[in-house]
């Protein structure tokens, strides 16, 4: 199946770099360089896309202790989010056979005292964690973006309603109007699909 994720960007830079009118086959370049390397903490500021060169313009890569000293100790980003599960299997059905997320055999699953998977999100990932889990299943709201949920970039969320419906899975569109889907997995871990 053809994940429906996109690589996020991981960079090696320099204090300050400014890239401008890069093509599309030079994004993409831009973007898988370095992925799953350690990075420095990077912001993209004022992208502006150029339709008639197909190209984005105004790309600035800044290190982030330059310009927010607070945070000295070095955030680079999100490493992966916990969720809990009931039943491993049953989630690694809808992770890896509805969503297509691949597990990264390179994380520890049975050095820890509970059984779990690690799926791979682009260069983040979700750890599956087969533990009780002390959160209602029923009652909660009805839209994710209502509850706590974690949000996944995505390139088409056009391609995703279509893999859902055919999964007869439910879910809930973007109550601001922007594209970008809630559902819930099978323990009702409320997720969000955004489109960038």
């Amino acid at each position: 199946m053809a994940s429906i994720f996109r690589a996020s960007i991981s960079l090696e830079l320099r204090p300050k770099v400014t890239c401008t009118n890069l093509s599309t086959k030079e994004r993409f370049e831009f973007q898988k360089k370095s992925l799953r390397k350690e990075r420095l903490n990077v912001r993209l500021c004022g992208l502006k896309p150029n339709k008639a060169q197909g190209s984005i313009q105004g790309i600035s890569v800044v290190e982030e202790k330059e310009s927010n000293n607070k945070t000295d100790y070095g955030v680079v980003g999100v490493h992966h989010v916990g969720l809990l599960c009931e039943n491993l299997e049953r989630s690694l059905e809808f992770y890896q056979n509805i969503l297509g997320l691949e597990i990264n055999e390179a994380r520890p699953h049975d050095k820890l005292p509970y059984r779990g998977a690690w799926l791979w999100v682009g260069s983040e990932m979700i750890h599956l964690m087969e533990l009780p889990n002390p959160d209602p299943l029923t009652g909660r709201p009805e839209h994710g973006g209502r509850d706590r949920h974690a949000c996944i970039a995505i390139r088409d969320v056009s391609n995703l309603k279509e893999i859902l419906d055919k999964a007869g899975i439910e879910y809930t569109m973007s109550r601001s109007g922007r594209p970008a889907i809630f559902t819930r997995d099978p323990d009702a871990n409320a997720l969000e699909f955004t489109q960038v």
